[in-house]
């Protein structure tokens, strides 16, 4: 009888990572942490030091019909280092690799790399290596961050406690819409080629799809404010999934309030004008690239007046699941419907 294989998709990312890894065990003491968090946590004599890649593929994670090279490169390094400072690590040095197909000229990768120098300039770190190569179609970016931080300071998934105040920095839900206006003026210049994009009053959205920023000022705010959160991950595939991670790997349930969730005005407007409910885009949209943590109650105090914080609900027991509470008060199974790598 011939074996049935199992396809990628049945998987999922996740699961995928779960199946090729099951089988490697750290051998080494320096290895403190491998898999299953935004970044491998390495220590070495001088201190410990944070491993994360990405990969970005064009067609899966980008649209050359509506993104800019400069946007574009300058969005792939912010997207990888926001790993880093999800640990609440430091982003150092970063390693891009590229896959590229004939279609590109040397001034369009030059184009592409500005945008990254511009974003390593901005976070105050360097590009020192990779690798490029040919590939027979489209583009490939991999990106590989170096960082550090004290093993007292890292925070991982899996450190949240029932109690706990689950807090969003930012605002959530505008890379989603920014998204959508872009496909929708894609649709328009596919149907007429010589129809000029209306982007005009969209200005907010777009820049957080197109030329977004990571939350390195945040790892300051908490050492000056003397917080540790308990557990951190960084929002790039939507609130309900970062989320659902952190109680998975934390063994507890959640519980976060509808109203509570940090939308910007325009993206409320703008979603509803697409007729898409605004807490979707937050709870499904991803990209957002802002910090989802946990924190003791009695950080709370600390933390309730900063413009920047928004506390969303709370950390519970495992039994009890992941919830979401509507505006009007009905309570249901919190859903991820973000991005699916497979």
């Amino acid at each position: 009888m011939e074996e049935e294989l199992t396809p990628v998709s049945a998987l999922g990312e996740f699961g995928l990572i779960d199946r090729l890894t099951e089988n490697f065990i750290p051998v080494l003491e320096s290895t403190i942490k491998a898999f299953q968090d935004d970044a491998a946590v390495i220590h070495y004599d001088s201190g410990d030091v944070l491993v994360s890649s990405d990969c970005y593929v064009e067609g899966v994670h980008f649209d050359m019909v509506y993104t800019p090279l400069m946007h574009l490169g300058y969005k792939c390094i912010v997207g990888s280092i926001s790993d880093i400072y999800a640990m609440n690590g430091s982003a150092k040095q970063v390693l891009v690799s590229l896959g590229v197909s004939s279609r590109f000229t040397v001034e369009a990768l030059e184009e592409l790399y500005g945008g990254m120098r511009v974003a390593c300039k901005t976070y105050g770190i360097d590009l020192v290596g990779g690798d490029t190569t040919t590939a027979k179609s489209g583009l490939f970016i991999n990106v590989t961050v170096l960082g550090n931080a004290e093993r007292k300071d890292i925070c991982y998934r899996n450190g949240a406690k029932p109690g706990d105040i689950i807090v969003v920095t930012g605002d959530l839900g505008g890379a989603y819409i920014g998204l959508q206006i872009l496909e929708r003026e894609k649709r328009v210049f596919l149907e007429a080629p010589g129809a000029k994009p209306e982007l005009s009053g969209f200005d907010y959205v777009l820049k957080r799809q197109l030329r977004p920023e990571a939350r390195k000022d945040v790892v300051e705010i908490f050492k000056n404010m003397g917080i540790k959160p308990n557990a951190m991950i960084d929002i790039s595939d939507g609130l309900a999934s970062e989320l659902m991670h952190i109680c998975a790997q934390s063994e507890t349930g959640c519980m976060i309030y509808e109203e509570k969730i940090p939308i910007d005005q325009s993206t409320y407007t703008i979603a509803l004008d697409f007729n898409i409910d605004p807490s979707v885009c937050a709870l499904s949209g991803g990209e957002d690239y802002e910090l989802l943590f946990t924190i003791n109650p009695t950080d709370y105090e600390k933390i309730k007046n900063h413009p920047d914080f928004t506390a969303i609900g709370h950390i519970t027991e495992k039994g009890t699941g992941n919830k979401f509470e509507t505006k009007s008060g009905n309570v249901h199974e919190l859903v991820a419907q973000g991005w699916k790598h497979f």
